[in-house]
């Protein structure tokens, strides 16, 4: 990201700058901030799903700005796993329909699937390397699920495929710190045998030893609210 300006409309309006941040392939990067201080603006600059006012986002080679949006969303299902703070499970689908659904819009992902063994068989592996059964759960629907078996099949749905890189959002903020533990050692496990850059946000310090860089928000951006 260079010289990037992104300003949310509204009362009070959110303003956010960075002169400059850049993450390598391979890295555990943990990004640091108080609860609502613009890590999660962040994340949707690097994901594309928002775009500068000014600025750069250049990611594996492409600058995300010059993309129409739907060529930003299909580069996004490609090139990234999202684990979003609340999961974003669909409630009726099974656990294996949500695993899945990625390779619903990624090409790659699903060559990369299909390559090795078949679709299911991948998604109920990533379900047992993070934790959980597959043949106890599989055929559930995601509603009945408890927090934590639903955090570690959103995990798997970002992983499936071996997506170049994995953003989680607060994944761990509702697990005690036991669960928190448990969850990242399987989830930087997964990542590392993909080959996948992982950027987590979180205001969590207690999590820093964990990764490989520790970023604080205030470090490389500087933001700004209007008073209504």
């Amino acid at each position: 990201m260079r010289d990037v300006v992104f300003t949310w409309p509204g009362r009070p309006r959110f303003t956010m700058s960075i002169d400059e941040f850049t993450v390598e392939r391979g890295e555990r990067l943990l990004l640091i901030g108080p609860s609502g201080g613009g890590k999660s603006t962040l994340l949707s600059l690097l994901a594309g799903i928002v775009t500068p006012d000014d600025g750069s986002v250049e990611i594996l080679g492409t600058n995300l700005s010059q993309l129409s949006p739907a060529a930003r969303d299909q580069f996004r299902a490609e090139h990234f796993g999202i684990i979003f703070q609340m999961f974003n499970l669909l409630p009726y689908g099974t656990v294996i329909d949500n695993v899945l659904l990625p390779l619903s819009f990624s090409k790659s992902r699903r060559d990369n699937v299909e390559r090795n063994s078949s679709a299911a068989g991948q998604a109920a592996r990533l379900l047992a390397s993070l934790g959980l059964q597959p043949e106890q759960i599989a055929k559930h629907r995601a509603s009945s699920l408890s927090v934590g078996q639903q955090q570690r099949v959103a995990a798997a749905r970002a992983l499936i495929g071996g997506p170049e890189l994995i953003v989680a959002d607060e994944p761990t903020s509702s697990l005690d710190r036991i669960s928190q533990q448990e969850f990242l050692e399987l989830l930087f496990n997964d990542a590392g045998k993909a080959g996948s850059t992982l950027i987590m946000v979180s205001h969590d310090e207690t999590l820093a030893s964990d990764f490989t860089r520790v970023v604080h928000l205030d470090d490389i951006a500087k933001t700004e609210r209007e008073q209504s």
